[in-house]
């Protein structure tokens, strides 16, 4: 079994917030997958589902840790032990400031950015998980990047968000079969970020 997380804060006051694009990231997986009502466990709400990869069904764990971010490793580390997961079977879905707006990247293991999601994920389980880095922008003043990531994203950015959350549902049958780059490769061809020349065209 596989365990995606997404991380984010709970509750309706931060539902639409830059920082929440990884719960974002889960729910359009599990919608477009037609996966399992969420149920609430592992101090998150989980639901199951499978996706075919490369012919064969892959079984899929979709988490959204409820603890608030700073603790989302507590809800990841359960899951993790009730499945018997291994660490190279988890990948995070997070909000990531040094990426453009709707860029892409994968990544496993490195540095967290300060990421207080990632940092506590690190702490539970250990660095060598891998990462959906969804790019959010910089604020340009590092003063002003927590009032940025606790905002909505704004109307003009609603058309990119959903494409882009689109792309990471189509595109999962390479992260099922544990192909990173072509899942991230399949989410530039179907959603370029706003300003490139793949966009523009």
């Amino acid at each position: 079994m596989l365990l995606w997380v997404g991380l984010g804060n709970p509750g309706e006051k931060y539902a639409g917030n830059r920082h929440n694009i990884g719960f974002m990231a889960i729910d359009a997986i599990g919608d477009f997958h037609n996966f399992s009502d969420e149920k609430s466990k592992f101090k998150g709400f989980v639901s199951e589902g499978t996706i075919t990869a490369s012919g064969r069904p892959v079984k899929v764990l979709l988490l959204k840790p409820m603890t608030f971010m700073n603790e989302s490793g507590r809800s990841v580390q359960q899951a993790m032990q009730f499945y018997k997961i291994a660490l190279d079977k988890v990948t995070v879905f997070h909000d990531e400031l040094d990426l453009a707006p709707g860029k892409f990247r994968m990544k496993t293991g490195g540095g967290i950015a300060g990421h207080n999601g990632l940092r506590s994920i690190r702490q539970h389980i250990g660095e060598n998980f891998h990462r959906a880095r969804l790019g959010i922008g910089h604020p340009g003043d590092k003063g002003k990047v927590h009032s940025y990531v606790l905002s909505d994203f704004a109307k003009s950015e609603q058309n990119w968000v959903g494409d882009f959350l689109d792309a990471l549902a189509r595109g999962t049958e390479h992260l099922a079969e544990g192909d990173h780059d072509k899942y991230q490769t399949k989410i530039d061809l179907l959603a370029p970020a706003p300003g490139s020349s793949a966009r523009r065209n």
